[in-house]
């Protein structure tokens, strides 16, 4: 009969042991597990194009660079619908520029090519632009495109580029034409031309890893 209640007390000791062992154990392996760091919000830019004329490269050759980089990429003009380039190739644009909020992104890219004229006096495209500054976004703008963030007031004293044929527009708004095929001045990156897309692209990304991408 004793032999009984001591294998019940034993028993029941080990059960308890086994639990204790099982808690400790447990808790220890929470302490080691690190807390998840919080996730990075994804960035975003927003791309402006022309309804029609935009430049192929200048808006394809960017946007693969920051898509394969994982960066959300919006297209915007005048219009939603089918954008066309000027080589032929159709672009589908999410939202017009009205409905644009800068505050929304973490970068704002003019796209060049003879229809991206159609911004350079355009108030909505000024404001948009001066907002991005106002906001301490990156301002990007390729090709002819400059002349918009030229008239909007926005490159005097800095330095730029743009398409040649647009030099003495720059120069002429207090610009500090460079001729480069990329150049940067703060938050503002300016290329000349297609030629200069994806080395544009890839300074832009390299501008928004350098921030972080806070918004």
């Amino acid at each position: 009969m004793q032999n009984e209640k001591l294998k019940i007390v034993i028993g029941a000791l080990f059960l308890v042991l086994c639990f204790f062992t099982i808690s400790f154990t447990e808790l220890t392996l929470k302490k080691k597990i690190p807390k998840k760091e919080a996730t990075k919000k994804m960035k975003k830019v927003v791309m402006i194009i022309a309804k029609d004329g935009f430049r192929d490269e200048e808006y394809f050759q960017p946007k693969e660079i920051l898509v394969k980089s994982k960066v959300e990429v919006v297209t915007a003009s005048s219009s939603k619908g089918t954008a066309k380039g000027m080589l032929g190739a159709d672009a589908f644009v999410d939202i017009s520029i009205n409905e644009i909020d800068v505050k929304n992104y973490d970068a704002v890219v003019f796209v060049g090519g003879v229809g991206s004229s159609e911004y350079w006096d355009n108030a909505t495209a000024h404001k948009i632009a001066q907002g991005t500054i106002k906001w301490n976004k990156i301002l990007a703008a390729i090709c002819i495109a400059p002349v918009t963030l030229a008239r909007a007031g926005l490159l005097k004293n800095k330095k730029a580029t743009v398409f040649s044929s647009e030099a003495d527009e720059l120069k002429e708004s207090g610009a500090i034409y460079t001729g480069k095929n990329v150049e940067i001045d703060g938050n503002i990156v300016t290329a000349s031309g297609p030629q200069s897309a994806k080395e544009f692209g890839k300074k832009i990304l390299e501008i928004l890893n350098k921030n972080g991408g806070e918004k």
